[in-house]
């Protein structure tokens, strides 16, 4: 989150390591997944829906008729607005209160210092939407734990948000299990009496779909996607380095920008650049695909993924990566902005936050994102992201008058750009959270310490950027995205919420340490590739046969 700007996009997956050991522990031997193929009763929540079995199940998409784009989304990449918005000629979204203010307990990850209950944020915003909402704020950073052990139980609050990242192993059969069938609310035209959340494009909704129904109310992300490589504009341009355009010279960069004598360094860990120069499929079910040779395939068998991650070994052997980074301490964005490394990489948001944060205190600080490249120095081979990361999701046995509320909340949340409904749940409440200068609003104190993202995890409009106080940052983003997302592909698993059989749900769950240990020259390839067959031969190869059914099936997502 960043003090004076709305969020754009989901948090990333690192910044809330979480274990699955509970809740797998907790439905061990509970209901087991829908296979590939449709299945018995006992396997009626593994694999997908697509196709027209998806498109029943769908709430009918009718556009919102707010503030238009500045930069319309392109080629998968968000929107931008970059003008300013007359604060004073707002329009509401949320014409007249959807809830009825009977008692909603939501749980949510939270990072950072969790709000007092009854604090001017929620109280102002409950009443606006008609809610009574008891946050049971969870800290982001251990938040997997606990979804598990909520999950476990048998007391699971009314609504709660259950991040991709989480949808491992048998959390994903949990899913399935202890949340509603949204479809009676909101399947076809009965999405209309919540039109913020009719406006959700259709794809984000199909990743809400489990176990054959729709269970999750999405937070949209742009297909385009990327963790760009930033650099330090201000120093690149006073020392006159040139911006890299192969791996080759990256390297040869990186190493005349270190100097260990004077603590500086070229870089943190360019494992994430590594993966998309070298284009290595996402991982999780999008990792699967079948190439121009007919054959279906994991992330970690592509021969771009051992490049890959000898690229970034080599950047580590050089002496160019910081101690710090190597050492898997201290925060990287901190050493950024110190001027101790001068590039790194990072979700979409630290264009941003970085900016903003250094403003008042640096404000010859610059912070860019360069384009990325090819292997062999040409146009770079990405793969589209998922078009929904986050969800909330309704307890099972909810009475109505909770499931209503609830979709009132995440209809007030997912208020677009330009109306009343946004500035609340981004700002708050004028002068007590906010102040407007200049046609802009900044947030107080108060502000930054209660308008956290609470709110902002039960939904979101369709993805876009916009900072009104840096409105270029906003239409860099959109451009860096938009320029990216013409080299983008789609796997053949794209667009599909899969639910893998549990017996093979944490097959590749070691590879996320091995990378980091073998870059480091702590593993070596030998291991990697022992790793590789031993995934194949553990289950790897029937988990493929699983897959290949499945597509053939349910068609592929490209």
């Amino acid at each position: 989150m960043t003090p004076n700007s709305p969020s754009s996009s989901a948090p990333s997956r690192r910044r809330f390591l979480a274990s699955t050991a509970v809740a797998a522990a907790a439905v061990a031997g509970g209901m087991p997944l829908l296979t590939a193929c449709g299945g018995s009763d006992s396997k009626d929540r593994e694999g997908t829906t697509s196709g027209k079995n998806a498109d029943k199940l769908l709430p009918t998409f009718v556009a919102g008729k707010f503030a238009a784009p500045d930069l319309p989304s392109k080629n998968g990449s968000a929107a931008g607005y970059t003008g300013k918005v007359e604060l004073s000629a707002l329009a509401a979204s949320v014409p007249k209160a959807l809830g009825t203010g009977a008692p909603l307990k939501v749980m949510s990850p939270l990072w950072g210092t969790p709000p007092k209950g009854n604090c001017a944020y929620y109280t102002a915003l409950d009443k606006a939407a008609g809610t009574r909402i008891t946050w049971q704020n969870q800290d982001g950073t251990t938040y997997g734990e606990k979804l598990g052990a909520v999950l476990a139980s048998s007391s699971i609050p009314d609504m709660v948000v259950v991040p991709g990242w989480e949808l491992v192993g048998k959390i994903a059969n949990a899913v399935t299990a202890k949340f509603m069938d949204l479809g009676p609310y909101l399947a076809g035209d009965k999405v209309k009496k919540y039109p913020n959340l009719a406006a959700i494009p259709s794809d984000s909704w199909k990743m809400g779909i489990f176990g054959g129904a729709l269970r999750g109310i999405p937070m949209p992300s742009a297909a385009a996607t990327f963790n760009p490589p930033y650099y330090r504009k201000d120093i690149f341009d006073e020392k006159g380095y040139e911006l890299p355009k192969s791996p080759d010279e990256f390297l040869s960069l990186a190493k005349e920008i270190t100097s260990a004598k004077a603590k500086v360094y070229a870089c943190g860990d360019m494992t994430w650049t590594a993966f998309n120069v070298f284009g290595v499929r996402p991982s999780g079910t999008l990792g699967w695909h079948v190439g121009a040779d007919g054959k279906l395939t994991y992330r970690i068998e592509q021969p771009e993924y051992l490049e890959a991650l000898e690229w970034t070994r080599k950047l580590f052997a050089a002496g160019v990566v910081h101690p710090d980074d190597k050492a898997r301490s201290g925060d990287v964005a901190q050493r950024f902005t110190a001027g101790q490394i001068l590039m790194y990489n990072n979700d979409m948001s630290h264009w941003y936050v970085k900016t903003a944060e250094q403003a008042k205190s640096n404000p010859d600080f610059k912070i860019e994102a360069m384009d990325l490249f090819g292997p062999d120095g040409g146009d770079p081979h990405l793969w589209a992201s998922s078009p929904a990361t986050i969800w909330s999701l309704i307890r099972k046995g909810a009475s109505k008058e909770t499931v209503e509320n609830a979709l009132a909340a995440a209809n007030y949340a997912a208020a677009p750009y330009g109306t009343k409904e946004f500035m609340s749940v981004n700002y708050g409440v004028e002068g007590t959270h906010y102040t407007v200068k200049d046609g802009v609003p900044v947030k107080n104190d108060r502000g930054n310490q209660e308008v956290i993202n609470a709110w902002l995890m039960l939904s979101a409009p369709a993805p876009y950027f916009a900072h009104p106080d840096f409105p270029d940052i906003a239409r860099r983003q959109v451009e860096w995205e938009q320029r990216h997302g013409a080299f983008m592909k789609k796997t053949s698993t794209y667009g599909m919420n899969i639910v893998e059989p549990t017996r093979w749900a944490n097959l590749a769950s070691q590879f996320e340490q091995l990378e980091i240990d073998y870059v480091r020259g702590n593993k070596k390839l030998s291991d990697v590739q022992q790793a590789i067959s031993t995934w194949k031969s553990s289950g790897g190869d029937k988990l493929r046969a699983w897959y290949k059914k499945l597509i053939d099936q349910n068609g592929s997502g490209n």
